[in-house]
């Protein structure tokens, strides 16, 4: 039987809610965690029942992402019922839209593909590698560029420079997010800060357009928890759900601060350590 304990669900909240916004990709250190841990979370990690606990945290932490941003998306949301089609709201929603449909059409279509790789800690260290390249990549190309002003109304900054078919070229990148160790984050404000967007603006529309792909992918998966296979963890997933929205707040304050002033380097560095020393473990000593 399933067993979730208390401790498994504080490391395991603290870490989605870290590392979903941070980017370094929550799904690969959902795998890498447990298998660096071993033992006991190695075999929780292998279990079905770990991906339900995926999805139940990554909603936690979708709902914090609206509580943080909810004016930017009342304003959204209120231009587009009342048709304001000439508001930067209203063109900011339908460049949210176009970025969202690819992942969603390439994560139902290779769903089965996606939940078949999901647990495997060297595939997950291959793509944390790949995602510090693309961060390095993305403020190598960018380092001599002049920074780009920000106005007043963020949502113009973002439809002034995003048109709607680089929104659809973003969504198929968040694709790639879908395995284990590339980061959506990452990727989308990667994409803005290429398009000529500083990083607090690129990192601006990564937040907002983050909402509706975990939402979405976390509503999917949803109703399988409710057909027993937590039985008698329910407490516990509450509790990492508790801390993982927790977290994820944290983490948002934090990276709203730092993308003011600081680079995507620090990050980059990280995913290309932590993803070489655990391609050394989990591909030679496994």
């Amino acid at each position: 039987m399933f067993h979730f304990t208390f401790l498994q669900a504080a490391v395991t909240g603290l870490v989605q809610g870290i590392t979903e916004l941070f980017p370094v990709s929550s799904l690969g250190h959902s795998v890498l965690v447990p298998a660096w841990l071993g033992g006991s979370w190695r075999a929780f990690s292998d279990t079905p029942q770990y991906l339900l606990v995926a999805v139940a945290l990554h909603l936690a932490s979708a709902i914090a992402l609206f509580i943080v941003f909810a004016p930017r998306w009342i304003a959204i949301l209120k231009s587009l019922f009342t048709w304001k089609k000439g508001s930067s709201a209203f063109r900011l929603f339908w460049l949210l839209v176009l970025g969202t449909i690819p992942v969603a059409l390439v994560g139902f279509a290779f769903n089965n593909f996606f939940q078949r790789n999901f647990q495997k800690p060297l595939s997950s260290a291959i793509f944390l590698t790949v995602n510090g390249l693309v961060l390095f990549g993305a403020e190598r190309l960018t380092s001599r560029r002049h920074a780009h002003s920000v106005p007043a109304d963020q949502n113009l900054a973002i439809v002034e420079r995003v048109s709607a078919g680089q929104a659809v070229v973003i969504g198929v990148g968040q694709s790639a997010a879908l395995f284990a160790g590339i980061s959506r984050f990452g990727v989308t404000i990667s994409f803005g800060m290429l398009r000529g967007l500083s990083r607090s603006v690129a990192a601006d529309f990564a937040f907002l357009l983050s909402f509706p792909v975990i939402l979405g992918a976390s509503m999917v998966k949803l109703p399988k928890l409710g057909h027993g296979a937590l039985a008698g963890s329910y407490g516990a997933l509450t509790f990492a759900a508790g801390v993982a929205f927790v977290a994820t707040i944290f983490s948002v304050k934090v990276l709203t601060r730092w993308f003011k002033n600081n680079s995507l380097r620090p990050f980059a560095a990280y995913c290309l350590v932590v993803g070489v020393i655990s391609i050394v473990r989990f591909g030679f000593f496994n």
